[in-house]
C-alpha cells in the first residue's frame, strides 16, 4: 500500500491514548505499509507531542521498523554469540555477496536480509528465518536452496 499521510494521522489518532502510544503506532504503520516512512516522523511527533528526534530515535533503534518495504523473501540471520561461533558471520558475508546486498538491504530479485540477535535456536546454530520459518544448522548452500524455494513460492502467489 502506498504511503498516505491521512492514513498515518488516522492510525496515530486512533492509538495516541494507548500507554506508550508510539510503539503501537509504529507497529501499526509497519504492518499497514510494510515500513515506517520517514515522512511519518513529523506527523507522529506532532500527534504525540514529542520531538522529531525522539520519534526518529525509536524508529532507528528497533530493527523491526523498516525504512523501506521488504522484498517478497525476508531472511533474518542470527548474529548472536552461539551462531557466530558456528560460522554465522561467514554465512552472512557469503549470502550478501551472492545477492549483491548488505545487511538491511533488498536485492533486485526481492530478497531482504536482516540481522537479528538470537532466534532461540542456539543448539542448531547457525540459524535463520526465511519468511518467518526457522531453520538451523545452515550453510551457504542450504540457505541458498531455502531462499530459492521461498522465491518460487512467492512467485506462485503473485
Amino acid at each position: 500500500m502506498p504511503w498516505d499521510p491521512d492514513l498515518v494521522r488516522e492510525i496515530a489518532d486512533a492509538l495516541k491514548h494507548e500507554p506508550g502510544a508510539l510503539m503501537p503506532i509504529l507497529h501499526a504503520l509497519n504492518e499497514r505499509f510494510g515500513f515506517v516512512d520517514e515522512r511519518a516522523v513529523p506527523l507522529l511527533a506532532d500527534t504525540l507531542n514529542l520531538s522529531r528526534a525522539e520519534v526518529h530515535g525509536v524508529v532507528s533503534f528497533y530493527h523491526d521498523f523498516r525504512k523501506a518495504p521488504a522484498g517478497a523473501v525476508v531472511v533474518k540471520i542470527c548474529r548472536a554469540e552461539a551462531c557466530q561461533s558456528m560460522g554465522a558471520l561467514s554465512l552472512i558475508e557469503r549470502f550478501c555477496a551472492r545477492h549483491g546486498i548488505s545487511l538491511g538491504d533488498t536485492s533486485l530479485a526481492g530478497v531482504t536480509v536482516e540481522p537479528v540477535y538470537c532466534l532461540g535456536n542456539c543448539a542448531c546454530a547457525p540459524a535463520a528465518m526465511v519468511n518467518g520459518r526457522l531453520h538451523g544448522r545452515l550453510d551457504a548452500d542450504r540457505l541458498g536452496r531455502l531462499v530459492a524455494q521461498a522465491q518460487e513460492a512467492a512467485e506462485r502467489q503473485s
